[in-house]
């Protein structure tokens, strides 16, 4: 979905990872990290991990809904649609 020059998408966080990293599972990306689900550390990692993996800036991804679950609703900025739908592949 896209809104005023933003994406959003579904994003399913694992939590306490061997390593951080994001990959695609069923149309969902899943973003593993390595931080624990304590204090939104997770959630800090997950957007982290997002950014890099679609070559923006961190401060560019943003927790639209999920905080306290697993699978979180992102916004991207549009000009990380070509590198979502690599992804996505």
């Amino acid at each position: 979905m896209s809104e005023r020059g933003r994406i959003t998408l579904r994003v399913r966080v694992v939590p306490r990872a061997s390593a951080n990293g994001v990959a695609s599972r069923a149309g969902v990306l899943v973003a593993r990290v390595t931080a624990p689900p304590v204090e939104g550390r997770a959630n800090e990692a997950a957007l982290r991990a997002v950014a890099k993996a679609l070559g923006v800036a961190p401060s560019e991804v943003l927790l639209v809904r999920g905080a306290t679950g697993r699978t979180k609703t992102l916004s991207v900025p549009a000009s990380a649609a070509e590198a979502l739908a690599r992804m996505l592949k």
